[in-house]
């Protein structure tokens, strides 16, 4: 049986970015002060969802954001998504008798037959789950030196249970999961052979997603994240323009809640013309970069 981490990578496992650098201003960071035409204010964070220990301290604007927020909103609310893991997981099973081999090319399954065998997980182990399943398995941020534990929101998550900050979530754990578990089996597989796809990125090198992240660089991080999945068009919507255009009315809502909220959510999001910043601008929203 797969660990309880591995089911948990759901929520860190959404986009894979390659990314080249470009500028912007150094002493930026992926946080903005959006402010209504009422003088309603909100701040917004992009995060990256898993991090090492050395990318630590963050920039000093995501403190500066928390201090100034009384209630954090991320993509997910992180407790609901926890306490959904079994659902997960159940979902995520073929029927008893049915097999992972029924459902994809037998090359597909033969490599990842050979490729569980490296981690010596045994086949009746993995051929029980779906392709998105699958996929997300193969995104597991401890397999390129990465720690959720570490990403943006698990920091702002510990910041916010210490000083007892209200948390909620954009997407509710279903809407959350659907974004993966709505998949067909023939999509599942696309997105498996993707992630199968080796990167040119030296993984021993410094990576570039996080010095545009540093950089507050959103335009590059963007742009980027949508030409790595235009292969793949229809989930690039689903996972990227899709669930952005659904957040926008509920960031609105928070905007004229009367709390002061600090909303998190993945830096691919924030940028391009169908990304965060340029919706909230569209409708009016003074928006500053910390």
């Amino acid at each position: 049986m797969f660990s309880r981490r591995q089911v948990l990578i759901l929520g860190a496992a959404f986009v894979s970015l390659n990314l080249a650098s470009a500028g912007a201003a150094e002493n930026h960071a992926c946080v903005w002060k959006v402010t209504s035409p009422n003088n309603h204010i909100l701040y917004l964070g992009g995060s990256v969802h898993a991090l090492r220990g050395i990318d630590y301290p963050l920039p000093a604007a995501y403190n500066l954001a928390f201090e100034a927020s009384d209630r954090l909103v991320f993509e997910v609310d992180l407790a609901g998504l926890k306490a959904f893991a079994q659902r997960v997981e159940k979902e995520a099973h073929y029927p008893r008798g049915d097999s992972l081999k029924n459902h994809v090319d037998p090359r597909t399954y033969d490599y990842l037959r050979r490729l569980f065998a490296v981690f010596r997980v045994p086949e009746s182990k993995f051929a029980v789950y779906r392709p998105w399943f699958i996929a997300l398995l193969l995104e597991d941020p401890a397999l390129h030196g990465l720690s959720s534990d570490l990403g943006v929101e698990s920091y702002l998550e510990r910041r916010a249970r210490a000083n007892h900050k209200p948390m909620s979530g954009l997407e509710s754990p279903r809407e959350h999961l659907e974004v993966f578990s709505g998949l067909s089996d023939h999509q599942g597989e696309v997105l498996v052979l993707i992630s199968l796809v080796p990167g040119a990125q030296d993984p021993s090198a410094p990576s570039p997603l996080l010095a545009a992240w540093r950089r507050g660089d959103v335009e590059t991080i963007a742009r980027d994240a949508h030409k790595e999945l235009s292969i793949f068009p229809a989930f690039e919507d689903r996972v990227l323009d899709a669930r952005t255009r659904n957040w926008i009315p509920r960031i609105e809502r928070d905007l004229q809640s009367g709390h002061t909220c600090f909303v998190v959510v993945g830096a691919g999001h924030m940028g391009g013309p169908n990304g965060v910043l340029a919706l909230l601008r569209a409708r009016g929203y003074a928006i500053t970069q910390l």
